[in-house]
């Protein structure tokens, strides 16, 4: 059993940090804790990919502890013809990562990269490493500008070098190939993963950087935008409007007003998305024409620069992006390409590394998108204008985690989405007010509430709104849920579901659950968020409704009716409630483990449940506290997020016949994504469950 895999490019570059992103996004879904090591680095700052893949995964370790030797330590050593103790040291030290992880991903070095002699040398001390580390090695061929049999001979050559050097290869994965293309038959899985301009690309951050250019305007988001050509404005405004491309950053004399004025106007316009407009030759444009600009605003960064065009084009055509941990969208579309491309599952099955039986905060959030991803589901988000759905539906479509459709004005949308460099790819953007569906929504809505006086010619009103024509979609099929409540409250999110989704047959209330992702494991809270104080019945319905929550998201199920008395030692008619609850738990579902009513310190630690309740399968080791009042669970679940640091991810409704599910107004990109993965995995299983 492996506990570790081994990244090694064939040469230099490759995109080794994609596809350790890749393995380390894997591994993660497995174990709760992964290690990330690199036998050598540059020593002149932080190493950008350790410092991405220990941030990502909260590596607890500093970064210093997770390299073996720095490049000028390697070629002393070798140099005096210690190449011995060199192994030793770099060996040593990553016994020191190992021991505190379950799984490592090795990112291997391009110690003595200086052309085509040197690479055999490099390829046998990667080897070699492997080797002494007890890894599976993943060879990266690097396919960018290659023709295709050129990769095909590269990639069948890293396998046999490998083997033939004692490794043990995993894999073998062509990086940034020219399109889709075949890698030839290998006694182990190969695989070509595709150039992404949004990965390879710099960002007009790292851009800016390299040219040590100042910035007339433009903000974090602005600087975040991915440069995927270079334009040099020269000619008059017509030629230059021909000549711009999507993604370009436009260079041009700082001198030259009416270029800098129509390029912004055509981004502005939609004519065209820029990356941003660099100013050459120290040249400071009439501060009237910055206002003018400024007053567009076109969401682009302006920056300034001393050197001329041509010098400015070739400095920043030999920049190379990579994910970092600073860029989260380019870690999204690296990871994205991977997925895509590799059977993530197949080389998990082939890593065998033992799966934990806890269910830690990170394994849960990247199984969410895997799972989402396995069983793609549609979802629409009727807050469509609003920032963090648009940048949370980007990270969605890029890792495909769901089929998307947007609510709102289509020319709202995209004037929003260039504003802020988001790419919203395939995602289909409806108006609920000039829709062809609306009509046929109305009809609907009308005979659904005609108990209630509701006329075809109110309820045309009524289902313009956009989370009304969200829960009709989700209804009529066009969508399998909804996520809504980055700007609407809990009750205008909810109040059309229960309206026209409705509640399952065998439940007697909807309900809804948090996720409560501790420092060391996931927990479910129910109800924080809806029944405000349900009686026995409903408690009853809200616990088994959670415990299937709880085993549909991998966690399994103990249940805890929660009161302030444990047991038989209180009485009062609360206490009477949980029991009379416990009870028809136990009546209706005997093969669940639940226990009431029993205090919340007696139903999470071992020690007190020891004492007050003796041999009990769920105190001391519950995973799912269900709260006897919406008074009690709400202040809870918020006095546990603030205190304890934990991460709340909901709340999560359940018990209706389609998937609707409610987000914090102070929700956050990641928020909406774990939101929407649920709600892709609820109408997956919903689906799953009607055709049985």
């Amino acid at each position: 059993m492996a506990r570790s895999v081994y990244v090694t490019s064939v040469g230099s570059g490759g995109g080794k940090s994609t596809i350790a992103l890749g393995l380390a996004e894997l591994l993660s879904r497995q174990v709760g804790r992964i290690g990330v090591f690199r036998p050598l680095i540059a020593g002149t700052g932080p190493d950008p990919i350790l410092a991405l893949l220990s941030e990502r995964y909260r590596l607890d370790l500093p970064l210093d502890d997770l390299a073996g030797a720095t490049y000028a330590e390697a070629t002393t050593l070798v140099a005096d013809g210690r190449r011995e103790e060199l192994i030793s040291r770099i060996v040593e030290r990553y016994r020191a990562v190992e021991r505190h992880c379950p799984a490592v991903v090795v990112v291997g070095s391009d110690f003595d990269d200086t052309g085509d002699p040197a690479r055999p040398r490099e390829l046998a001390f990667n080897a070699r490493l492997a080797t002494e580390f007890g890894s599976v090695v993943v060879p990266v061929v690097d396919g960018f500008g290659q023709e295709p049999a050129a990769i095909a001979a590269a990639a069948r050559g890293a396998y046999h070098d490998l083997a033939d050097l004692g490794a043990t290869v995993l894999a073998v994965i062509a990086n940034r190939v020219p399109g889709p293309m075949t890698l030839p038959d290998l006694p182990v899985p190969a695989y070509a993963i595709p150039e992404v301009p949004s990965v390879s690309a710099p960002t007009v951050a790292e851009v800016a950087a390299a040219l040590d250019a100042t910035l007339l305007a433009g903000d974090d988001a602005a600087l975040g935008r991915d440069v995927l050509d270079y334009v040099v404005g020269a000619a008059q405004v017509p030629i230059l409007l021909d000549h711009l491309t999507p993604g370009a950053l436009m260079i041009t004399p700082g001198d030259r007003a009416d270029l800098l004025v129509a390029a912004s106007a055509a981004h502005v316009a939609g004519q065209v998305s820029l990356a941003g407009l660099v100013l050459t030759l120290g040249e400071q444009p009439d501060p009237r024409v910055m206002r003018l600009v400024e007053k567009l605003n076109t969401g682009l960064a302006v920056l300034s620069v001393r050197t001329d065009s041509y010098d400015t084009v070739a400095a920043s055509s030999r920049i190379e992006g990579r994910p970092s941990a600073g860029n989260p969208r380019k870690v999204e579309a690296a990871l994205g390409a991977f997925e895509a491309h590799v059977d993530t599952a197949d080389l998990a099955g082939r890593l065998r590394v033992s799966r934990s039986t806890r269910v830690t905060p990170l394994m849960f959030e990247n199984e969410l998108i895997d799972r989402a991803r396995t069983a793609r589901r549609h979802v629409v988000l009727p807050e469509g204008g609003e920032e963090r759905i648009l940048r949370a539906a980007e990270i969605l479509l890029r890792r495909g985690a769901a089929d998307l459709t947007l609510l709102g004005r289509p020319d709202e949308i995209a004037r929003r989405a260039r504003e802020l460099g988001v790419d919203l790819g395939d995602a289909r953007v409806v108006d609920p007010v000039t829709s062809e569906w609306r009509d046929g929504f109305a009809a609907e809505y009308a005979r659904l509430r005609a108990h209630r006086g509701i006329t075809e010619e109110l309820a045309h009103d009524i289902v313009a709104q956009p989370n009304y024509f969200g829960t009709l979609m989700v209804r009529a099929g066009y969508a399998d849920g909804m996520v809504s409540g980055a700007t609407h409250t809990t009750a205008a999110t909810i109040r059309p579901a229960f309206e026209i989704i409705r509640t399952r047959p065998d439940v007697t209330v909807a309900s809804s659950v948090f996720f409560m992702l501790l420092a060391d494991r996931v927990l479910v809270y129910g109800d924080c968020a809806v029944n405000r104080d349900p009686d026995a019945t409903q408690l009853a319905d809200i616990a088994i409704s959670s415990a299937g929550t709880a085993a549909r998201f991998g966690i399994e199920p103990r249940v805890a009716m929660l009161s302030y008395s444990t047991g038989s030692s209180g009485a009062g008619a609360d206490v009477e409630k949980v029991a009379a609850a416990t009870a028809l738990v136990r009546e209706r579902r005997p093969d669940l483990l639940v226990e009431g009513p029993i205090q919340y310190d007696a139903a999470i630690d071992p020690a007190v449940a020891a004492t007050k309740l003796p041999g009990s399968p769920v105190a001391g080791r519950a995973t799912v506290f269900i709260f006897p009042d919406l008074n009690t669970g709400n202040n809870t679940y918020k006095a546990v997020q603030r205190s304890a640091g934990a991460v709340a991810v909901g709340p999560v409704m359940q018990g209706l016949r389609r998937p609707v599910n409610d987000l914090s107004r102070g929700a956050t990109v990641p928020d909406i994504v774990n939101t929407v993965a649920i709600t892709a995995i609820q109408a997956a299983a919903e689906t799953a469950e009607e055709a049985t």
